[in-house]
């Protein structure tokens, strides 16, 4: 599975980057403008040194992540990576002092000398709690071109979205905005079809979702720990003048210095095909067991625990706490609650799990004492005490929060290790994500390159395509037990500026290009490395295309600058992550952090000139 096919990342939009660069066929009339007209043609190919060296990451920002790490992935190569989360815990859309119930503390409190016959003590009580943490799916748009709810491949007419594909009497679309099942003309099984019913259960389908983002053994029950966190999580750092965001790195030990009381340790509830429906609780005035009355809450899949053992903690810390000082601001609730440290293991030690915490909620259910005037406020004999039930919503990392990823890894292998920021030109290039690996690259000479520039510059080529081919060093992943469908490679390699760490691209941007549109390793599928397969489905080399940045150096004397090398999911985003390295604090692609995968690279400095990295230019010269 593979974890890029879809997220939203709006929150990246505003950081997007990109160096402005004019593809050649701009300039067609400059380079060798005196031969274009008349002259025949002759497409060539050249072929120069590329020089490459591995860059070992100690440490690296792991806060302000798009997704974060959470369980234990074994590469067979690099070793083994045990990721954990520490999250803040946020009030409820960021709003201070909140109500529960219908009134606040203080009106409550007046409630017995105040002339309102409705304000009484409401005796807010914690019924359940429900920590939900959503998996990352596949595109509903990938899988569903019309939108009307059924998957391509189940629809007879996928892109017509008023369509009845099971001849109920109700559109897909139609059915889909109600709940029912568009393949299933009596979704209820009531015997009535669904265009017949009078009463439609709402959300009585649930709907179906591809689960991306999951390594390991799923069949195998995980056990999923979450304690609550003692360490203040800073918003802002205080050693620059409160001005800039505290930044937390991947080395970060918060286990077992501060850890306080455990709320869930145990197998956690997995849902990972379909929505899971909350009701209100059944009506006590049907014979029914099974009546459902409204929708509370429709939960698409993650991982879902009733944290029913903890119910005081929740009722003591949060309902009672109404109008104290714990709740009269989120500063005072995050350093009275702190926030929650999450860990996970898979039944047979190796699960990972990707993870969108910035949708991850507490719920907490509760229930309400209420003055009912059957609709009389001016007489007040009929007065009744009922009970109503209403939610509170805990943010887990709101967008505005904090959330920090801790990766403990198992050491590199010792030939892998002694090739790490030797300043020698590899044979070998390592890529690992998270707290890994890079690589930086020079092209033409281990200098500046000009006296090949100024060649191809005198030469009057027309270039019109360069190319890097990393072919992947398929013995070293074989022998290490790196089979194509047991581990996974990395779907895509990134290709930067590691001068100014910004990108080396420029593309228009439109539709689902956007920076703040889904995350997609199918996006400007022309501009950067997308693994190739064998047949077997083993990764064989990864391409990327640098017309564009070659006739830069060419044809407007641009600097022949150090490139980085990187994994990514998708190259729109030239966001960056603070990190530490061997020589020094320096900065990483922040999509080269949100991912566990590792492979191993054929570099220049080898004998075997089929698979030796070398850059790649097809010209055209007149004769």
């Amino acid at each position: 599975m593979n974890f890029y096919n879809k997220f939203v990342f709006s929150a990246l939009a505003g950081l997007f980057l990109v160096s402005t660069f004019v593809s050649c066929e701009d300039e067609l009339d400059t380079i060798g403008g005196d031969v274009i007209s008349g002259e025949p043609f002759t497409a060539k190919k050249a072929v120069y040194d590329v020089f490459a060296y591995n860059k070992k990451v100690k440490a690296v920002q792991t806060n302000g992540l798009p997704i974060y790490q959470l369980g234990t992935y074994a590469d067979p190569l690099y070793g083994k990576t045990t990721a954990y989360v520490n999250s803040q815990l946020r009030l409820a859309g960021g709003v201070a002092n909140p109500t529960f119930g219908l009134y606040s503390q203080a009106i409550e409190d007046e409630s017995t000398t105040d002339e309102s016959i409705t304000t009484i003590p409401e005796n807010e009580t914690v019924t359940k709690v429900t920590l939900y943490i959503p998996f990352l799916t596949k595109s509903d748009a990938l899988r569903d071109i019309d939108s009307d709810g059924v998957d391509d491949s189940l629809d007879d007419e996928p892109e017509d979205p008023s369509n009845d594909s099971d001849g109920d009497g109700l559109t897909n679309a139609q059915e889909k905005t109600l709940g029912t099942n568009p393949l299933n003309a009596d979704t209820d099984g009531d015997g009535t079809n669904d265009a017949d019913e009078e009463d439609i259960i709402e959300g009585a389908y649930a709907k179906q979702y591809e689960v991306d983002s999951i390594y390991g053994n799923v069949s195998v029950p995980f056990n999923f720990k979450v304690e609550r966190s003692t360490y203040f999580l800073r918003d802002v750092d205080p050693t620059q003048n409160f001005e800039e965001r505290q930044i937390y790195y991947s080395d970060f030990e918060f286990s077992p210095s501060f850890i306080g009381e455990t709320l869930f340790d145990g197998v956690a509830n997995f849902t990972d095909t379909e929505t899971v429906t909350y009701y209100e609780v059944d009506d006590p005035d049907t014979d029914d067991d099974d009546e459902k009355g409204t929708v509370k809450r429709r939960l698409n899949p993650g991982i879902i625990v009733d944290l029913e053992e903890v119910i005081p903690f929740f009722q003591e810390n949060i309902l009672d706490n109404e109008g104290q000082t714990e709740l009269l601001s989120q500063t005072n609730f995050q350093e009275f609650i702190r926030g929650l440290y999450f860990t996970a293991s898979g039944g047979d030690g190796h699960l990972m799990m990707l993870l969108n915490f910035d949708t991850a909620k507490i719920y907490v259910d509760y229930t309400f004492d209420k003055v009912d005037t059957n609709d009389t406020a001016d007489d007040t004999s009929d007065d009744s005490i009922v009970e109503e039930e209403s939610v509170y919503i805990l943010d887990i990392n709101a967008a505005s929060g904090n959330t920090v990823n801790s990766f403990v890894n198992d050491d590199y292998p010792v030939d892998i290790a002694n090739k790490m920021d030797t300043g020698e030109n590899a044979d070998r290039i390592y890529l690992k994500g998270g707290a890994g690996s890079f690589a930086e690259i020079k092209l033409f000479d281990e200098v500046n390159g000009r006296d090949a520039i100024t060649e191809i510059k005198n030469n009057n080529w027309i270039i019109n395509e360069a190319n890097l081919v990393f072919y992947i060093d398929r013995e070293t992943l074989d022998a290490a037990g790196a089979s194509g469908d047991a581990v996974a490679e990395p779907p895509r390699l990134y290709l930067y500026n590691a001068e100014d760490n910004t990108s080396i691209y420029s593309f228009p941007l439109s539709g689902n290009d956007v920076p703040n549109g889904p995350l997609s390793l199918g996006a400007l599928t022309g501009y950067d490395g997308i693994i190739e397969t064998s047949s077997d489905g083993k990764g064989v080399k990864y391409t990327i295309r640098i017309t564009e940045y070659i006739n830069n150096l060419v044809v407007r004397d641009a600097e022949n600058i150090t490139l980085g090398l990187s994994l990514t999911s998708d190259i729109r985003y030239s966001v960056n992550a603070q990190a530490m390295l061997e020589d020094g604090e320096g900065e990483i692609p922040l999509l080269s952090v949100v991912n566990p995968f590792g492979t191993v690279l054929y570099g220049s400095n080898i004998a075997d000139e089929d698979k030796k990295l070398q850059l790649e230019v097809y010209y055209t010269e007149t004769n």
